[in-house]
């Protein structure tokens, strides 16, 4: 039931350093924790959650990954504030066993140690098995609060049995978690309509900014009697982040909080490193939170040099079609590739291309810097020339064919692809239907793409390429058409430290190590350790 606002007593939970320690492996400077901690106090924040306690040591991270009761006592804590710590669930569900698990992360009782709360992040399969924690947190005199993660996607029934689950334990309170960012005002009161069918006690709500409405769902989750709000500094959190702490508090309108200290400490330290790291919803975050998809994956690629506009597009749109609601490493890079490992095509390049030298036009400037002696060469030898996308940098009727194998490019350029005259060489099967009523007037050659890592394999039909880079595509086309032999230009190389570079490298390597394909050299200069010559002699 809808609540006056003024019959609701709210409890504030920063949870900045837990939360936001994912942009900074939670290496925060000491002197800043302890600002932070007299600006919560002074804002009059009720809890502050200083982090994590990782039950794993893998890897540098800083102390609010492990948030020991050591180092809270090395911190000088503002009298009145109650601080937190969360722990994974699936930390407490290992081969360790439970109690043991617990006994590790937690090993002081409340009687010694600073800390007040502990919360477990579950998600709804873990949530069950977690619950025995409860007890065990009691008897050592903690408040406990259980985070439901990835709410959105679930059903009545799967929420309302899980409510009535946490009933049968001593749980002060229960937080769903908008994981995903893709909530609207309608599904936070729905949700908690189904969370009241079958739990009675204390609600709290953590929201996600994909689609920017982290401060509209929490106080939206707050006029439906949630009392427990999780917020962060300028909503520093994974991927898009989570709701404005100082416009939260401004909403809420507590009349003796003081700003100040934190409105300060914004401007010094966490506006900075906001510009530093980009925390903060975009298009992309707002794709993935309209999809419902884990804001992590999008969080990495923006991160990945790798990853141009067109590719963060296209895995969005393969994580949408595939169920990107959780995190999996390998997903990423699935998503990258694009295509699944078995390629599928029909049309064979050996009609074209048998025989005959193959000349590949990638887009780099040396297209443009050597034209008048590339075009001569054209002329005088007539090999055939298989242009990269849209490159068209020479004159159009000296190109014989087009290759693309990016949905999201294609996408992008299939009107210009329409106007072009050549054929175009693309995996006709493994594309979205949508792609290809784009494309009905173009003539297609349907030659087709699996992506494996550490692979090159050509057949008569297709090829599984190690990546799913055009380039690749194209050296297979050629291979598999049994060229004489295949010249590149354009392919100048992207600036010395691009992760780009690495990747054309290994796709190069594995070609060249090949078998029974035709020879490769570069007649314009290029940055890849591969045969070069010169277009001018030749």
């Amino acid at each position: 039931m809808v609540q006056p606002l003024s019959a609701i007593t709210s409890k504030v939970l920063d949870c900045t350093l837990r939360d936001g320690g994912y942009y900074t492996a939670w290496d925060f400077p000491t002197t800043i924790i302890e600002r932070y901690l007299d600006a919560m106090r002074a804002a009059r924040v009720d809890v502050v959650e200083l982090g994590f306690r990782f039950l794993r040591n893998e890897g540098f991270k800083g102390a609010c990954a492990y948030t020991t009761d050591h180092f809270i006592r090395s911190l000088a804590i503002p009298e009145g504030l109650a601080l937190a710590v969360m722990l994974n669930g699936a930390d407490l569900l290992g081969e360790m066993g439970l109690e043991a698990a617990l006994q590790q992360l937690v090993p002081e009782s409340a009687e010694t140690s600073a800390l007040k709360m502990v919360r477990i992040a579950c998600h709804f399969h873990e949530f069950e098995r977690v619950l025995p924690a409860c007890d065990w947190l009691k008897r050592r005199g903690y408040a406990v609060g259980f985070n439901l993660m990835q709410m959105a996607g679930h059903t009545r029934e799967e929420v309302s049995r899980l409510a009535s689950s946490a009933s049968d334990w001593p749980v002060d309170v229960l937080y769903f978690a908008d994981s995903t960012g893709s909530m609207k005002p309608a599904d936070v009161c729905e949700t908690v309509a189904w969370l009241r069918e079958g739990w009675s006690g204390a609600l709290g709500f953590h929201a996600h900014d994909n689609m920017g409405l982290a401060l509209q769902n929490t106080l939206t989750a707050r006029t439906e009697g949630v009392e427990w709000l999780d917020a962060t500094i300028t909503g520093m959190g994974r991927g898009p982040g989570n709701v404005r702490i100082e416009e939260l508090l401004i909403e809420l309108a507590e009349p003796r909080a003081n700003l100040v200290p934190l409105l300060a400490l914004i401007g010094e330290y966490f506006a900075p490193l906001k510009v530093r790291h980009g925390w903060g919803t975009n298009a992309f975050y707002y794709l993935s939170g309209k999809h419902a998809i884990h804001p992590t994956y999008v969080q990495e690629m923006l991160g990945d040099p790798r990853y141009g506009e067109e590719d963060v597009l296209a895995a969005i749109d393969y994580l949408r079609r595939q169920g990107g609601q959780s995190f999996r490493r390998d997903m990423l890079v699935s998503a990258r590739h694009l295509y699944d490992e078995t390629p599928k095509g029909i049309w064979s390049p050996c009609d074209w291309l048998e025989g005959r030298e193959v000349l590949l036009l990638g887009a780099g400037a040396g297209v443009v810097r050597h034209r008048q002696a590339l075009e001569s060469y054209i002329r005088r030898t007539r090999p055939v020339v298989v242009a990269l996308n849209t490159q068209s940098d020479l004159d159009a009727s000296l190109i014989d064919l087009r290759v693309a194998c990016h949905p999201v490019r294609l996408l992008a350029d299939c009107e210009t692809h329409a106007r072009l005259p050549q054929p175009l060489i693309t995996p006709v099967s493994s594309l979205p239907t949508e792609l290809l009523m784009s494309l009905h007037d173009k003539q297609l050659l349907d030659f087709g793409l699996g992506v494996r890592s550490g692979r090159f394999e050509v057949f008569p039909q297709g090829c599984v390429a190690p990546n799913s880079l055009v380039i690749g595509y194209a050296l297979a086309v050629a291979a598999s058409g049994r060229a004489r032999r295949i010249l590149l230009a354009g392919f100048d190389g992207y600036p010395p430290g691009d992760s780009r570079n690495q990747d054309m490298q290994e796709l190069f390597n594995l070609f060249c190590a090949r078998q029974s394909v035709p020879g490769m050299v570069s007649v314009t200069e290029t940055a890849y350790d591969i045969p070069c010559t010169s277009i001018y002699g030749m």
